[in-house]
């Protein structure tokens, strides 16, 4: 079974969509049969790299509200996280450009260490408030996998990879993805949002059954109660 998984590092549904598919890979024993790969998308391109507005400012001036109504807004997502064991410190997160984020994992593909990349970023993002659009960071995370940092640093200073991360976002477009997170099972059945863990469930079940005959159109499995987010905001 593969998994094509369209996110971005800023969008805090993709993180516990995340944990979510993975809790149901592993309820299934499907772990093993299993190929998840990680699609670039960004939810806005235009974001100013290491800038100092804290998310919460972010989503205050974005929605015209207070801070302390931000506040209220991110309280339903840091629950929802720690249903899946993370805990989100949303007091510490900046507002940051993912552009070299993905072009670092498409770096790290190239050393097949793409997986633990993509983890430690949304890691770094949501519970350590780490600023991922910063060059000493990634270098920093990328060194974790066992990259150099010397040749991370020559991708970082170029424009390797930008036009594979173009390319997965032009994708997303042509195959209908409004927003992230935006799960593709074997190119015939897809689950839109972070849905709970016991919905991936009876959608993997229903794949796996239905996978014994042939469905050419793509079909969106899931509830409709998913969190997700678009064009830098979130269903909160």
């Amino acid at each position: 079974m593969k998994i094509e998984v369209w996110s971005d590092y800023v969008c805090p549904f993709c993180y516990i969509g995340k944990r979510r598919l993975e809790h149901a890979l592993k309820q299934l024993g499907l772990e093993g049969e299993s190929e998840v790969v990680f699609k670039a998308f960004q939810l806005d391109p235009n974001t100013p790299v290491a800038s100092e507005q804290s998310i919460l400012d972010g989503l205050a001036s974005k929605f015209k509200v207070t801070k302390q109504e931000a506040e209220n807004m991110m309280s339903n997502i840091e629950e929802q996280a720690k249903t899946v064991d993370l805990h989100y410190q949303v007091d510490r997160m900046k507002t940051s450009n993912t552009l070299d984020a993905h072009r670092l994992v498409k770096f790290a593909e190239k050393h097949n260490v793409e997986k633990e990349v993509t983890e430690r970023l949304m890691h770094g993002y949501f519970v350590e408030g780490e600023r991922i659009d910063t060059e000493e960071v990634l270098v920093g995370i990328a060194a974790e996998a066992g990259l150099e940092a010397k040749e991370t640093k020559d991708m970082l200073h170029s424009n390797d990879y930008e036009d594979e991360v173009k390319k997965d976002i032009e994708e997303a477009r042509e195959i209908g993805v409004q927003g992230v997170p935006f799960f593709v099972i074997n190119r015939k059945f897809a689950i839109s949002g972070a849905q709970p863990t016991e919905a991936f469930v009876e959608a993997f079940k229903k794949i796996v059954e239905e996978e014994k005959g042939t469905k050419p159109k793509l079909q969106v499995l899931g509830t409709d109660n998913g969190g997700q987010c678009d064009d830098g905001a979130c269903d909160i």
